[in-house]
């Protein structure tokens, strides 16, 4: 997995204010390979869609990976018909490889795409875009599962989307519910941040993007779309469903171990409740407590079963002894990874030595508490026995858990650059640290850039260049963003 160094900290969600003269609002991006009968139809009707409905400016990228027919004509000939329509061309395969090159140059706050087929109803694209410019998600994605869409498909391809998500729930706990409908949004800054750590160039590209985004605590909403199957589709269902399993491995493996950092994108915003100090409220003491209890019921049984092997061979000291200590590192592990959150390999062996000086604390607390009962009564009664470890050993695990909560896992997320809170103004930021593609053969919205150009939109493109320390920036952020009126848009005027 990638773990190349993040663009930077995100700024709080906001509405988002007027661009500068020229830049849309909405990037919808169509990837296309080797569609030269249904390219020009469905651009033609999303702009006349658009031209009619969106009060915002737009653009429509045509993102060719690779055509080998003559999409790339088509493609042209629409870009030079309606100024609103831009081409660009790689030439390589993959849908996934065409989103993430044409979102990462695009000067668009409000990122898009859409299949080529249309199969969504057009009437779902403003709902979709507008909790991302209001500034209430972060992203959005079409749902054929919600209780509320209307769906028209065969059922073999409902039986296996409705599997592909029932995976997705169960081994990577992904709480969206339609990962693959290819009718979804992002913010830009989101994008920025988020797409240099998604690795899949394919079908899996909108899975992979939605678990990382999940997971890092971004928030994505979900519109029901009304959706009819191509039965045209020219997509290769058993080679798409083989990669797609073997992603959903690859994620699994990467969260699992930690090798996947998303410390960077956890907590990016300054508006998030969760990140705010109530005093008398610790955070995540609730789901800590319940971690810790399961923790401890399995690390019990855990210790049952090791006593009952170990005790075959030595004595009850001997077997109580080692059964004790491997449950106390196997215990350390658990609560680090599950109730604490601690990912990777960093600090656990000292994570592991402070585990065992609080269990030889907890064990000295319950030992003592024997040793003193036996100093007061010659021969305590079984059931007294039986109070005193109960006490020790309730009194012991409250122990454990404050020693773990504020000695060996303190919560220093405050400390930590990835959670520092960005200031109030959203800034863009343009420069050495957006990420730079040279796949394309040409600007998608100029001539082709020299080797030093960096081919993004609103550099390069629009012949600006800029300092590493500069920023371009979407003005006061209490500006509106002013309608365009439909008829400021007529499909037919080529202009």
């Amino acid at each position: 997995m990638r773990t190349e160094p993040s663009p930077g900290n995100l700024p709080a969600r906001e509405h988002l204010p007027a661009g500068n003269a020229g830049t849309p609002v909405l990037d919808v991006v169509i990837p296309v390979y080797n569609e030269e009968k249904d390219l020009q139809p469905c651009v033609l009707r999303l702009h006349e869609h658009l031209a009619r409905t969106f009060p915002y400016t737009f653009r429509i990228t045509i993102a060719d990976n690779a055509s080998t027919d003559t999409t790339p004509l088509v493609a042209a000939r629409l870009e030079a018909e309606i100024p609103e329509v831009r081409a660009f061309r790689l030439e390589q395969k993959g849908r996934g490889r065409a989103l993430r090159t044409v979102w990462s140059a695009s000067d668009a706050p409000v990122l898009a795409y859409m299949d080529v087929d249309l199969s969504t109803d057009l009437n779902a694209l403003l709902p979709l875009v507008a909790p991302l410019i209001s500034g209430h998600s972060d992203l959005a994605i079409g749902s054929r599962l919600a209780r509320s869409s209307r769906v028209v498909r065969g059922a073999k391809r409902e039986f296996i989307s409705r599997t592909y998500n029932l995976i997705l729930r169960g081994s990577l706990q992904a709480r969206f519910s339609d990962a693959q409908c290819g009718f979804k949004a992002i913010r830009r800054d989101v994008a920025q941040v988020l797409l240099p750590l998604v690795e899949d160039t394919g079908w899996f590209f909108d899975t992979e993007m939605l678990v990382l985004a999940e997971r890092a605590g971004l928030r994505i909403h979900e519109v029901p779309v009304d959706w009819v199957d191509d039965p045209d589709s020219t997509v290769h269902i058993v080679k798409t469903a083989t990669d797609d399993l073997k992603g959903v491995w690859r994620v699994g493996r990467a969260l699992a171990t930690g090798s996947l950092a998303l410390d960077r994108l956890a907590r990016p915003f300054g508006d998030d409740p969760r990140d705010r100090e109530i005093s008398g409220v610790p955070k995540g003491l609730a789901r800590q407590l319940v971690g810790f209890c399961v923790v401890g019921g399995l690390s019990t049984l855990f210790y049952l079963l090791l006593y009952s092997g170990f005790r075959t061979f030595s004595g009850s000291q001997v077997a109580n002894a080692l059964a004790l200590l491997v449950s106390a590192v196997a215990n350390t592990a658990a609560n680090r990874r599950l109730t604490f959150g601690v990912r990777g390999r960093g600090g656990a062996v000292k994570h592991q030595a402070q585990g065992l000086v609080v269990f030889g604390i907890g064990l000295a607390l319950t030992s003592g508490s024997l040793a003193a009962l036996n100093a007061a009564t010659n021969d305590p009664a079984h059931s007294t026995e039986l109070a005193v470890l109960i006490a020790a050993n309730l009194a012991a695990t409250v122990l454990r858990f404050l020693l773990f909560r504020a000695w060996v896992f303190p919560d220093r997320r405050d400390e930590s650059p990835s959670t520092v809170v960005a200031s109030h103004t959203p800034a863009v930021p343009v420069g050495p640290a957006s990420p730079v593609y040279t796949t394309a053969t040409r600007s998608p919205y100029g001539s082709a850039p020299a080797p030093h150009e960096t081919t993004l939109y609103g550099t390069a493109a629009y012949g600006t260049t800029h300092s590493p320390h500069d920023h371009q920036t979407w003005g006061d952020a209490t500006m509106q963003l002013q309608p365009v009126r439909p008829n400021d848009h007529d499909p037919r005027d080529a202009r």
